[in-house]
């Protein structure tokens, strides 16, 4: 899932390089008249949010990008990990 900024070639690239559908969320073109929640955008921003309190992630400490992408998933396992125990 990705916001409206990746409507380029985005998604077709990701469909041919690794067969995934990605979803983009895009804003309606006329200006609602109230507030109107738009379905499933807040799931980046949620996402980068939850990444940001882990310090290692917030600044490139990392030399290859193979344990940055590890220090990620380490992340996310501990978010799984604190929702689960919720």
């Amino acid at each position: 899932m990705a916001d409206g900024g990746y409507r380029g070639g985005l998604a077709d690239w990701v469909m041919k390089k690794f067969g995934w559908v990605l979803e983009i969320v895009v804003r309606p073109d006329e200006c609602p008249s109230k507030f109107q929640v738009l379905p499933n955008c807040w799931i980046v921003e949620q996402t980068f949010a939850w990444l940001e309190n882990f310090r290692r992630l917030t600044i490139d400490y990392e030399f290859l990008a193979e344990t940055a992408k590890t220090m990620v998933q380490i992340a996310f396992i501990q978010i799984m990990l604190d929702k689960f125990i919720e």
